[in-house]
């Protein structure tokens, strides 16, 4: 693939923690780079702080209550400024080499489908994405000539050493995780947790709803609904393995009985900059990885009966259809509130599966039905809050 210099990039997302780690890196190399366009939720002086800084043609941030703060904060610098949700989808149909899909949750879906569909280079941090509407995500990337490049550490690690030319070759996906802050707590303790403790990872530097997913392992089950659709690999070819050091991000096994595996420091910048320079690589400012001084790599099962956001996710892939949007839907709405202080952090698999029991299979797979299934999967978990 010929890459362009400068590369010219938008970032979806640009205030979170992918979306800054981003920025980091691009700052690093200002003359690889030229950004077209930022955007945000609604933090917009710091949205307009980062548009400065790295000369975006365009800032948009989410929440329309935001724009006149961002406009106010932009003034005089020659940068233009929008808001509201179309907005954001404009940004990401604005012509850009590569576009980091930075938005977290269901909410970033619009945007990463409008850049999909003009057939960018597409680094997606937001496995939401897949997991709702893996299919119809697919189907565009086959039809538009897209690239589709995974940030999470984990797919990124597969993506570098699975084998596109010979699928047929690999028997399976092993996706590693930390196990999160309570890998060896009891279910007892874990009932009194609070926001605090859950958002306090043992080894990454992560937003707080990604944390509190990894604390509760829904974010492994996230991953291997991912895997499914990005590797067309079935369900049950998409093993997990607990790894607290974190060096091992993930394995891929092939027929022949071979290995391979994808080890680093646990630090985002490593997997972004690898979609970032795609097809090359940049330097990073991340520590290099001494195995010597680790001296000692350990892997364990995950435990069922502690963590069963992976079972759901499971049963999520097999049932198909809009069940793995409704899964997510409950969750991102029982996370929210377990932050918020207003849920404990057990009652978030509890609503959870809860939704999922009370909405049932729903098969539509098109666009319409999958946001109708996230809207009404809201509900019902507002309810049993």
């Amino acid at each position: 693939m010929a890459v362009t210099v400068p590369r010219s990039v938008t970032v979806l997302g640009a205030t979170g923690s992918v979306g800054t780690q981003t920025l980091d890196l691009i700052g690093r190399d200002p003359g690889r780079f030229a950004v077209t366009a930022l955007t945000a939720h609604r933090n917009a002086d710091r949205l307009a702080a980062l548009a400065r800084l790295h000369r975006a043609a365009l800032a948009v941030v989410a929440d329309p209550d935001a724009y006149g703060a961002l406009k106010a904060a932009l003034s005089g610098s020659g940068i233009e400024a929008a808001a509201g949700p179309e907005a954001v989808v404009e940004a990401a149909r604005r012509s850009a080499d590569w576009v980091m899909a930075g938005i977290v949750g269901a909410a970033g879906l619009p945007a990463t489908l409008a850049a999909v569909r003009r057939g960018a280079v597409v680094a997606f941090a937001n496995k939401e994405v897949l997991v709702c509407a893996g299919e119809i995500v697919m189907a565009e990337v086959a039809r538009s000539g897209a690239r589709l490049l995974p940030v999470d550490s984990e797919h990124n690690a597969i993506f570098q050493v699975f084998d596109a030319a010979r699928p047929g070759t690999v028997r399976r996906l092993i996706l590693t995780a930390s196990g999160g802050p309570f890998r060896t707590a009891t279910r007892a303790r874990m009932a009194t947790v609070s926001p605090a403790e859950a958002v306090a990872h043992p080894v990454w530097s992560m937003g707080a709803k990604i944390s509190v997913d990894s604390a509760t392992m829904m974010n492994k089950g996230l991953e291997v609904i991912e895997a499914c659709h990005l590797y067309a690999m079935p369900e049950d070819r998409v093993d997990v393995l607990i790894h607290p050091q974190s060096v091992v991000h993930s394995l891929v096994e092939y027929v022949d009985g071979s290995v391979l595996a994808q080890m680093g420091s646990p630090d985002m910048r490593i997997p972004i900059a690898h979609t970032l320079a795609w097809p090359d690589r940049m330097e990073t400012p991340a520590a290099r990885l001494d195995l010597a001084t680790i001296a000692s790599l350990t892997f364990e099962r995950p435990d069922p009966e502690r963590f069963p956001a992976l079972r759901m996710a499971r049963e999520a892939i097999r049932a198909g259809g809009a069940v793995p949007a409704v899964m997510n839907a409950a969750n991102e709405v029982a996370v929210a509130a377990f932050l918020e202080g207003r849920t404990g952090f057990l009652d978030i698999e509890r609503v959870v599966a809860g939704t999922m029991e009370r909405i049932g299979a729903l098969r539509s797979t098109d666009l319409d039905g999958i946001m109708a299934a996230d809207a009404e999967a809201r509900r019902v978990a507002a309810s049993l809050l």
